[in-house]
C-alpha cells in the first residue's frame, strides 16, 4: 500500500455522523444520507472523528498500518476525546522538541517568541522565564479589564474551581468553556505535528502543559472576548453557547490549519534552519520523498522512475 511522507499527505479529513469502513486499500465513508466516498488512506495524515461517526475495527487496522493518525474529538475540534497511535508523524519533530526544552537557554528563546507573538511589543531582553510569566500575567489582567469595559460585564477576576462549578458566575464559566475548547483544538494540533503535549516551554510540569502555551497565543483574542459577548448579549446558558460560537469559528477560519505551523514556528525560533541538526537521539530529519517504505518489495523495482530511485535522489539533493 502506497504510503506517503507527512509533508506531501492531505492534512486531515473530518467525519462527522457518518460510517468510515474499508474497501481494498482505501477508506470508504458513509453518510447519513447514503453517499459513499472513497479515501486513499495511504495519503491521509489525520482522520478526525467527530460526534456520530462510527468507524469499524478494520479501518482503524488500515489507519494503523498506514500510520494515519485517527482522532476522536468534539465538533470542530473543540474536544479533544482520544487519539489512535501516533500516524505518520517523525519522531525527530518530538525529540527536537525535547531538546530545546532541555537546554535553558533555547527554551528562553521560544518562551520569547511565544511572549512576542501575543503582545505588540517585544519581551525585554535579559528576562527570565518567571520574569516573563509576571509580565505576561500583568498584561493578561489590563486585557480582563479592557474587555469588562467593552462589554459592560462585570469583572471581578479569574474564578474557576471545576468541583464547584456551579458557585462560579458567568462570565467565568463562559471562559472556562471557551479555553477547553482552544485546548482540545491544539491539543489535536499537538499530535498530528508529531509532538508532545507535556513538553512545554512557559507551562511545565503536567501533561497539558505544551498544549497551554500554544492556546495561550489566541485565547484572549478568541476565547475570552467571545466569552464577554456571550456574557453581554445575555444568554441563559453562556458556556453552551460559547462553545457552539466556537465551534463555527473554528470551522470557517480554518484554526488547525493556523494552530500547526505557528506551532513549528515558535519551535523554529530556538534553532535556525541552518542550524538544524541532521540527526537527534537516532532519528534523522524525514526526507523531502513521495514514498517512506523503500523496504517494501511493491516499490523496488529497478529503473529510473522507480519509487526507490527517488528516494535516493531526493535524499542526495536534501543532504547537498
Amino acid at each position: 500500500m502506497p504510503v506517503t511522507s507527512l509533508k506531501h499527505r492531505i492534512s486531515t479529513i473530518t467525519v462527522e455522523r457518518g460510517t468510515v469502513e474499508v474497501d481494498g486499500s482505501s477508506l470508504v465513508v458513509a453518510d447519513v444520507n447514503g453517499v459513499r466516498s472513497k479515501i486513499p488512506v495511504g495519503s491521509l495524515a489525520v482522520l478526525m472523528l467527530e460526534p456520530g461517526a462510527t468507524i469499524t475495527h478494520a479501518a482503524i487496522k488500515l489507519c494503523a498500518e498506514a500510520r494515519t493518525l485517527v482522532l476522536w474529538t468534539g465538533e470542530a475540534g473543540v474536544r479533544l476525546y482520544a487519539a489512535g497511535s501516533e500516524g505518520s508523524a517523525h519522531s525527530y519533530n518530538l525529540l527536537r522538541q525535547a531538546q530545546l526544552a532541555l537546554d535553558p537557554k533555547k527554551r528562553l528563546v521560544v518562551a520569547r517568541a511565544m511572549y512576542n507573538f501575543r503582545f505588540s511589543d517585544p519581551a525585554p531582553t535579559k528576562r527570565s522565564i518567571e520574569q516573563l510569566r509576571g509580565m505576561e500575567g500583568a498584561r493578561v489582567r489590563e486585557i480582563y479589564r479592557d474587555l469588562s469595559k467593552k462589554y459592560g460585564v462585570p469583572w471581578s477576576g479569574r474564578s474557576y474551581d471545576m468541583n464547584q462549578w456551579a458557585a462560579s458566575d458567568d462570565i467565568n464559566k463562559a471562559i472556562s468553556a471557551a479555553n477547553s475548547c482552544l485546548y482540545g483544538l491544539c491539543h489535536a494540533a499537538i499530535l498530528i505535528g508529531g509532538l508532545s503535549a507535556a513538553i512545554g516551554f512557559i507551562h511545565t510540569g503536567y501533561a497539558l502543559a505544551f498544549v497551554h502555551d500554544m492556546a495561550d497565543l489566541w485565547k484572549m483574542e478568541t476565547c475570552v472576548e467571545a466569552a464577554f459577548r456571550v456574557v453581554a448579549a445575555g444568554e441563559k446558558d453562556p458556556a453552551r453557547f460559547v462553545r457552539l460560537h466556537l465551534r463555527d469559528l473554528f470551522r470557517e477560519t480554518r484554526m488547525l490549519e493556523t494552530i500547526i505551523p505557528t506551532m513549528f514556528t515558535m519551535l523554529q525560533a530556538g534553532l535556525a534552519p541552518e542550524n538544524m541538526p541532521g540527526e537527534i537521539g537516532g532519528a534523522n530529519r524525514e526526507p523531502s520523498t513521495v514514498w517512506d517504505m523503500p523496504w517494501n518489495a511493491t516499490f523496488t523495482k529497478s529503473g529510473s522512475d522507480s519509487p526507490q530511485t527517488n528516494i535516493q535522489q531526493d535524499i542526495s539533493k536534501e543532504e547537498a
